[in-house]
């Protein structure tokens, strides 16, 4: 079975959440947070913090763990950490490639267009945790990198 680590952040600013619009693949149009998987000899914090700036443009800081999800698919166990996040540099940007559109989001907005959510919004409950303030400490994340 083949295993793949995927790691992303929740960025909220006055009551809103900032999701990404997929532009390939199967998920294309659809609406997720910014995530992605690791690069070799990238730690889960390193790895949330590249893919939200690449996806968005916004500098984050990790604050907090918000949700860790166990996907098995035919084939492939798929990790997710779902991170919360400080804005450091707001400069948001849709890379036309990869994303074809950021947008802030209300958690009612993405309940009402949860079809159009990327697997029916799997990241919900990290951002639920969020607003319930259901944070937990970083520090129980060891990297060691040799």
């Amino acid at each position: 079975m083949n295993i793949k680590v995927v790691t992303g952040g929740i960025l909220e600013k006055d009551g809103k959440f900032l999701l990404v619009q997929e532009n390939k693949g199967i998920c294309k149009g659809k609406w997720n947070v910014p995530a992605g998987g690791l690069d070799e000899n990238e730690s889960l914090i390193e790895g949330a913090k590249r893919e939200i700036q690449e996806e968005t443009g916004c500098k984050v800081e990790v604050t907090g763990i918000l949700e860790i999800v166990n996907e098995i698919l035919e084939g492939v166990n798929v990790i997710c950490f779902f991170f919360d996040t400080k804005m450091i540099d707001e400069n948001i940007k849709a890379d036309g490639e990869e994303i074809a559109n950021v947008k802030w989001f209300t958690y009612e907005e993405m309940i009402n267009r949860k079809d159009e959510l990327r697997a029916d919004g799997y990241f919900l409950s990290a951002i639920k945790n969020k607003i319930d303030n259901k944070i937990q400490s970083t520090e129980i994340i060891k990297t060691i990198k040799k």
